[in-house]
């Protein structure tokens, strides 16, 4: 996990430290001799998590935990754990929150909840509504990204029954967390359910257009998507006419819902709406990497304006590739070109009779996870298929079928694949 997982959690992180104490001095860690620490070292390391106070020593202990080795981190993590699963856990509330943060940066869900969990009991011996709230937080959006939505629902559903002070932090949240589980609900394909409790939210606040912007997302996810294009319209009205909001604010609002309005419409095969939409935002942010490559994949994949859809995405790789670059976690050693941008620029080829050329590129998105989707497997077996490797062709759509998630999207895409495997097969 990189820059962005260290941004989203810093107003998390900064929220939830306690400021009563002037920062510590200096810590003096345990000093590394080149290999991996021993077991004492490691919990001596764990240990001094104890003198961290104040958001800014806490993220820069954060990012270098996530700087090490990914062996290393799940070795202290795993100490950790056992550590914590005593009757008397060392731990104290900062520990617990950054060693949750820490777990969940590096995939570890069950470390993760556990010390979130723990950070949540700590804040209420402590009366603290505000950490008890962002332990909570924590663990419902860890879960979420994790696709653990049945444990992200139960843990709505456990801060939703927690008692607090009228207006105080936990109440505050209360909307937010309400949203968090209907989504929790609907990627659980419960859409009947999610789609009730939206629409229970948006009737008891129908000016709060963040509950229609959720009910948007419940009828996108169960395949409503003609309804779900026509909420995000009435959203995009909603928030250009909210007032209480700082222009630059309420521009990101709009700029987030016309992206999403983007893909549903691509969706439906509207190409010139979606295309519509990300003109829209290309003119807010010409060199948005994403906002590129989308508008060139969508031509691509519609196979019109073939020649500035290769330029468009093409320039989302470099400007990508600069992001990169300036990031504080860049290594040249490491670091490669997004699987679903080479993906983009190897379809766009592929449509221009590019062929050979877009092999190397659909050939370099597959080689991490990240591409190894069915989408882009089906990609390259079309590429193989048209340079007369039928058995490599076939090869991969099986690969693609093997890869399918539970999403609809990917569940619709299998079934065309597994038509072209029993075509080709004769």
């Amino acid at each position: 996990m990189g820059t962005q997982f260290i941004a989203a959690q810093a107003v998390l992180l900064a929220s939830v430290v306690m400021a009563a104490a002037p920062p510590s001095a200096p810590i003096t860690r345990t000093k590394r001799s080149g290999g991996s620490q021993d077991a004492a070292g490691l919990r001596q390391s764990l240990l001094e998590l104890n003198e961290l106070t104040g958001a800014g020593p806490m993220r820069g202990r954060l990012k270098e935990m996530i700087d090490e080795r990914p062996d290393d981190v799940k070795k202290l993590l795993a100490v950790a754990f056992e550590m914590a699963k005593k009757k008397d856990q060392p731990f104290n509330r900062n520990a617990t929150f950054l060693l949750a943060m820490t777990a969940e940066s590096a995939k570890e869900v069950q470390v993760s909840a556990h010390f979130y969990r723990l950070n949540a009991k700590q804040s209420a011996k402590l009366g603290s509504e505000r950490g008890m709230a962002q332990a909570y937080l924590g663990l419902i959006q860890m879960y979420q990204d994790n696709k653990k939505f049945a444990e992200s629902e139960k843990a709505c559903k456990e801060i939703l029954s927690l008692e607090g002070a009228e207006e105080g932090d936990l109440d505050g949240v209360r909307p937010s967390v309400m949203r968090s589980m209907v989504v929790a609900i609907a990627r659980q394909g419960d859409f009947e359910r999610a789609l009730k409790l939206a629409n229970e939210l948006v009737k008891g606040d129908p000016k709060n257009w963040l509950h229609l912007a959720l009910k948007a997302r419940v009828l996108r996810e169960a395949d409503k998507l003609d309804e779900a294009a026509r909420t995000y319209l009435d959203v995009i009205k909603k928030v250009e006419k909210e007032d209480r909001l700082k222009e630059a604010v309420r521009q990101d609002y709009v700029d987030d819902y016309r992206y999403l309005l983007s893909g549903i419409y691509t969706d439906l095969n509207q190409i010139d709406k979606a295309a519509a939409q990300l003109k829209l935002l290309l003119e807010r942010e010409p060199n948005n990497p994403t906002f590129n490559n989308d508008l060139g994949y969508v031509w691509a994949e519609s196979g019109t304006n073939l020649p500035e859809a290769e330029k468009l995405i093409r320039k989302a790789i470099d400007e990508d590739r600069k992001q990169r670059k300036a990031g504080p976690l860049y290594n040249a050693e490491t670091d490669r070109d997004s699987s679903a941008y080479l993906d983009s620029l190897g379809w766009v080829l592929f449509k221009q009779g590019k062929t050979k050329e877009a092999r190397s590129y659909l050939l370099e998105a597959i080689k991490d996870k990240e591409g190894q989707h069915t989408e882009i497997y089906d990609h390259l077996a079309e590429v193989y298929l048209e340079l007369g490797e039928k058995a490599e062709a076939l090869a991969t759509w099986k690969k693609a079928v093997e890869s399918a998630t539970p999403s609809k999207r990917d569940q619709k895409r299998k079934a065309e694949v597994e038509k072209k495997i029993e075509k080709h097969e004769k």
